[in-house]
C-alpha cells in the first residue's frame, strides 16, 4: 500500500504549534504580552501562526477597533495551513500569513512574537537588536529562544551550535541590549516531551499505515534517529525559554 500525498501532510499534523508549550503555558504567555484591542501584532517565523491567531483573538477582533496581525515565514504548506486556521476562527479578516525572511521584515507592530527564530536573525544576539526595530516603543516582545540547562556532550553541542548560552547568560544578552524582562518562563519536561513526540506522531502514524511504501524505510530511519538524539541525547539538556520583553 503506497500512499503519494499522506507523508508531507503528516509532518506536522500531530502539532499544535512548533515549540514545547502547553496550552496553559501559552495563555501565560499572551497575558504577559498583553495585547491590546486595536494593537498591530507580527509574529516573525511564525510557522502556522497558531500563537499569532490566539494572540489576535485576545486583543479582540470586535467593536470597533479591531487587533490585527501579520505572520511571517518561508514554509507555504505552513502559511497555508496558518490561512485555512485563520478562516475556520473567522479571522481571516483580520490576520495575514505572508510568504517571506523574518530578518527582512521592516514594519513595526505593537506586539512581536519570535520563537525559535533568532537562527533566521543570524543568532539570539542579531535577533535581540533586530528585532528591537520592529517593536514599537511601549511595544512588547516575547522572545523563545534556546539555553542549556546542563551542559552538553560536544556532539549535543554540534548539533545546536556553540552560540547556545545557559539561562542566566540568555537574560544578559536581553538586558545588554536594552531589553527589560517583563516575564520569564522556562518549558518544562512534559512539554519538551509532548513536542518531541508530536513532531514525530504524524509520521509515526503514516508507517503503520503505509509500511510497504518505499519510502518507509528511510522514514522510519529518520524518526528512530530522532528519537534517540533527544532520549539520548539533549532531554533535560536542552530548554527552552520564554521571554517577554519590553523597552
Amino acid at each position: 500500500m503506497q500512499s503519494t500525498d499522506h507523508l508531507a501532510a503528516s509532518r506536522y499534523a500531530r502539532m499544535r504549534w512548533n515549540t514545547p508549550l502547553s496550552q496553559e503555558h501559552a495563555a501565560l504567555l499572551l497575558q504577559r504580552l498583553d495585547v491590546r484591542p486595536g494593537a498591530r501584532v507580527l509574529d516573525l517565523g511564525c510557522g502556522w501562526g497558531e500563537l499569532l491567531l490566539r494572540a489576535v483573538a485576545a486583543g479582540g477582533v470586535s467593536g470597533p477597533v479591531a487587533t490585527r496581525g501579520v505572520g511571517v515565514d518561508t514554509d507555504d504548506a505552513a502559511l497555508a495551513r496558518g490561512r485555512r486556521l485563520a478562516v475556520g476562527r473567522s479571522l481571516n479578516r483580520h490576520v495575514a500569513f505572508v510568504m517571506g525572511e523574518a530578518a527582512a521584515w521592516q514594519e513595526p507592530a505593537d506586539r512581536v512574537l519570535c520563537i525559535g527564530s533568532a537562527h533566521a536573525f543570524g543568532g539570539t544576539d542579531a535577533a535581540l537588536d533586530a528585532l528591537a526595530r520592529v517593536v514599537r516603543p511601549g511595544g512588547r516582545l516575547l522572545f523563545g529562544e534556546a539555553y542549556w540547562e546542563r551542559p552538553p556532550t560536544p556532539a549535543v553541542e554540534q548539533t545546536f551550535g556553540a552560540e547556545v548560552t545557559d539561562l542566566p547568560g540568555l537574560v544578559e544578552a536581553a538586558r545588554d541590549r536594552g531589553w527589560r524582562v517583563l516575564h520569564l518562563s522556562t518549558a518544562d519536561q512534559r512539554e519538551w516531551d509532548d513536542f518531541e513526540s508530536t513532531w514525530l506522531a504524524g509520521r509515526q502514524e503514516w508507517l503503520l499505515s503505509y509500511p510497504e511504501d518505499p519510502r518507509a524505510t528511510d522514514v522510519r530511519a529518520e524518526l528512530d534517529d530522532r528519537l534517540r538524539e533527544y532520549v539520548d541525547g539533549y532531554r533535560g539538556v536542552l530548554g527552552l525559554a520564554y521571554l517577554v520583553l519590553g523597552r
